[in-house]
């Protein structure tokens, strides 16, 4: 239980349709008034030129964080930015209590350069276990959703991701090289051979929503943050597909996985990436 209220399969039986609500409202009033309306002080970097915050990202988390808590008693929000401000609530993941993971903007980069594809993310787990996600692409007017063991969809039309179709190249979004360290660098350079064409990723929340629509075939990503990958997992998931790590298992949103690693339309495909991966680190 939680505290003394209700389960989360109990609150996602009725309470979904406030979380979108949420969700949607924290874009209406933080997000798209200031898309392509961004001041220069309304930006600024944290770890370096190309990791960027604006008014918006910090906004839209505070938000969601008032309301995602109230929603659901008894629950924690582990938000990025929160967490760049002070890392030791990242630890919240790995707790007991039911756990609502926030990306308020995924794709900032996007967002600031006025390009529609970013997203919002935001999952609700415990215990490591991703029990349901939203996705939201404001500038795009999509909403995608998953709840474990009944299905994903895609603006309330059902999401399926199917498997390649055979003798084509698959198109895998991956990690840019010069972030990762040179172990994980070989591992994505190993992707560059016959059958596979790579590319640099986006926003990870909608390279996710393009693998559970079938139209990407594949991720490779080398980094662990789980506000980036926990609604976009469970979607893949929810919808057909598989994910998996260098060591040949699920990812875990807890931690601790070997990296760089793969979601994909079918297990067949996340198989031949990772052993692609795996050959080249």
């Amino acid at each position: 239980m939680i505290g003394d209220t209700e389960t989360i399969e109990e609150f996602l039986a009725h309470r979904t349709s406030d979380v979108e609500e949420a969700v949607r409202q924290a874009a209406a009033t933080e997000i798209m008034p200031r898309f392509r309306q961004l001041a220069a002080h309304e930006i600024d970097q944290k770890s370096g030129p190309h990791d960027l915050v604006t008014d918006a990202d910090r906004k839209a988390e505070a938000y969601l964080t008032e309301v995602l808590a109230k929603l659901l008693p008894g629950s924690v929000v582990v938000g990025e930015e929160a967490v760049h401000a002070n890392p030791v609530t990242y630890e919240a993941i790995q707790g007991e209590a039911p756990v609502w993971i926030v990306d308020p903007v995924d794709g900032t980069r996007q967002f600031v350069h006025g390009d529609p594809g970013f997203c919002t993310l935001v999952a609700l787990a415990q215990g490591g276990v991703v029990h349901a996600s939203w996705t939201y692409a404001p500038a795009l007017d999509q909403l995608a959703t998953a709840i474990r063991g009944r299905g994903a969809h895609l603006d309330g039309e059902p999401l399926r991701s199917g498997a390649p179709d055979p003798g084509r190249d698959l198109e895998v979004a991956t990690s840019h090289p010069d972030y990762t360290t040179e172990e994980q660098k070989r591992a994505l350079l190993a992707l560059r051979t016959e059958g596979v064409l790579p590319r640099p990723c986006g926003s990870a929340g909608l390279e996710y929503l393009a693998v559970a629509r079938g139209e990407l075939d594949a991720t490779a990503f080398s980094w662990e943050a789980a506000w980036d990958h926990a609604a976009g997992l469970l979607l893949v998931e929810e919808a057909g597909g598989a994910h998996l790590t260098r060591a040949g298992e699920p990812f875990r949103i807890t931690g601790g996985n070997a990296l760089p690693f793969t979601a994909a339309r079918d297990e067949a495909t996340a198989r031949r990436v990772v052993g692609l991966l795996s050959a080249g680190g």
